[in-house]
């Protein structure tokens, strides 16, 4: 969805040995929205942290979303142990199918493993973040499939409106906005068709003819597994083909 409200956060990039430091650029005050949101909202962040064992801000995080249930998943952790799930928000609207996005204007919410690479404090949805579609397998998959143009401007927002993102009304989308701000990461975001156990995975394979469409949701299903049974952010590349590879 395009987000008219454009000025986003100014970042100073840092390389690190784990990723990018985001540091938000020195200024003489937070945005209003941003403002407000920490007066309203940033005791009840805080407690949520801790009640799990979790610093705030943390050390890492990890945002998952799943668009079959509608449910967008904030993991944290302290850059040592497993993570923990601190919030679980429901998706108040969805547009498209299951499935990728693979052209501009086709509806359709991303599936991959990407990162909330920016933030926009002056959002029309209220606070955005965006994600940073399309990466590498959905450039692959369009150079493959003869597209053109892939779309983009895909965000994790507030208000409950949608074109292809993920909206998750305003008092969420403050707590999301506060804990990754604070945090200075591009944390990763997994946007996954469903909850990928075995049987679902099998039923979502009998709807779609479309083989790399299967293959995706099979790369993806095993990204969900590998976080699922160690709770710790796996590391993902992708090859040649456009294929997501966990690496050990």
């Amino acid at each position: 969805m395009l987000d008219a409200g454009r000025a986003a956060v100014v970042l100073t990039s840092l390389a690190l040995a784990g990723g990018t430091l985001l540091v938000p650029s020195t200024s003489s005050a937070e945005p209003v929205r941003v403002a407000q949101a920490r007066a309203d909202k940033i005791a009840g962040l805080k407690a949520a942290f801790a009640d799990k064992g979790v610093p705030y801000p943390a050390k890492e995080l990890l945002v998952r979303s799943f668009k079959k249930e509608r449910q967008l998943e904030l993991w944290a952790g302290d850059g040592k142990g497993p993570l923990v799930l601190v919030r679980s928000w429901p998706v108040c609207a969805s547009s498209g199918d299951l499935g990728p996005k693979r052209r501009q204007g086709d509806l359709q919410v991303p599936e991959g493993i990407y990162r909330l690479d920016k933030l926009n404090p002056v959002s029309s949805y209220h606070l955005s973040l965006h994600v940073d579609y399309p990466n590498r397998a959905d450039r692959i998959a369009g150079k493959r499939e003869h597209i053109g143009n892939l779309g983009g401007d895909i965000m994790v927002h507030g208000e409950c409106v949608t074109i292809g993102c993920i909206p998750i009304e305003n008092d969420p989308i403050e707590e999301l906005y506060l804990a990754v701000l604070d945090a200075g990461l591009r944390p990763p975001i997994h946007i996954f068709p469903a909850r990928l156990d075995a049987a679902v995975l099998q039923s979502l394979n009998v709807a779609t003819s479309d083989p790399s469409v299967r293959e995706l949701w099979s790369d993806l299903a095993r990204v969900q597994r590998a976080f699922d049974e160690r709770r710790r952010i796996p590391r993902v590349v992708v090859d040649a083909a456009g294929r997501y590879l966990v690496s050990p």
